[in-house]
């Protein structure tokens, strides 16, 4: 393989670089035991394990369902915040049926299970990665995230930019064109002197699509490789990453 010539690098942040989740794991399970007065006679029960996967996953086939649809305008363009607002109200539901749980109800107490999804936090190599490399090329975050939630998400996870960009400027959701294309603009470089790194190999199909130049960086909760799939790099972490592309 020639020897990569990159002048940028792009970045997908939810689940690339922060644990997404884990972070809506914990939003579920707060939402689930909410406080109670002392004057309650005991407080709700916990979820066991099995019904947080099963909310776990209502919540991200609900996110995936309705940006596909989005994307192939099937649905007008919504952004995250109402995404998650619609995948919280739908746990909600599933949380309440055949039981009475006051929280279900609760609109504020779904606005906050909504808002979970922005308090993810990075990856253990995330923060000091993005450090090192951000020394030695221009960050780009390019996340699905709106520019709202992409905000308080960095904030909260300390990651480090040059330049986020929400999918929010385009309207759409990766992985349509649009979306990466957004990053080469700002950029102001040919696609394929960009490199985009990313833990689902979906993404990264959209970015090759367009001619960028791709990175899978395996995470516990990606979309890995499959045998078809010819990216440029393959990394274990952002450091093994950093030393692949020369920065020691």
């Amino acid at each position: 393989m020639a020897e990569l010539k990159i002048d940028a690098v792009v970045f997908d942040v939810l689940g690339t670089l922060v644990d997404e989740p884990a972070g809506l794991r914990a939003g579920i399970s707060a939402f689930a035991t909410p406080p109670h007065p002392s004057s309650s006679p005991s407080p709700s029960p916990s979820l066991d394990g099995s019904e947080t996967e099963r909310l776990l996953l209502l919540w991200q086939r609900h996110i995936e369902r309705e940006q596909r649809r989005i994307v192939d305008g099937d649905r007008p363009y919504a952004p995250s915040d109402a995404l998650d607002r619609e995948a919280a109200g739908a746990v909600a539901r599933a949380r309440a049926a055949g039981a009475e749980d006051p929280a279900a109800a609760d609109p504020d107490a779904v606005d906050s299970l909504a808002r979970a999804a922005r308090r993810l936090r990075p990856w253990p190599d995330t923060v000091a990665g993005l450090a090192r490399l951000a020394g030695h090329f221009p960050l780009i975050g390019l996340s699905n995230a709106s520019r709202t939630a992409l905000l308080e998400l960095n904030a909260h996870a300390g990651l480090r930019w040059h330049q986020a960009l929400s999918a929010e400027e385009a309207r759409t959701y990766k992985p349509d064109p649009a979306v990466y294309r957004l990053a080469v603009t700002v950029a102001g470089l040919p696609p394929e002197r960009l490199l985009m790194v990313a833990a689902h190999a979906w993404d990264l199909r959209g970015a090759q699509a367009l001619g960028l130049r791709t990175a899978y960086v395996a995470r516990p909760v990606g979309d890995p490789p499959t045998s078809s799939d010819r990216f440029d790099l393959y990394a274990k972490d952002l450091a093994d990453l950093a030393g692949q592309l020369g920065v020691f």
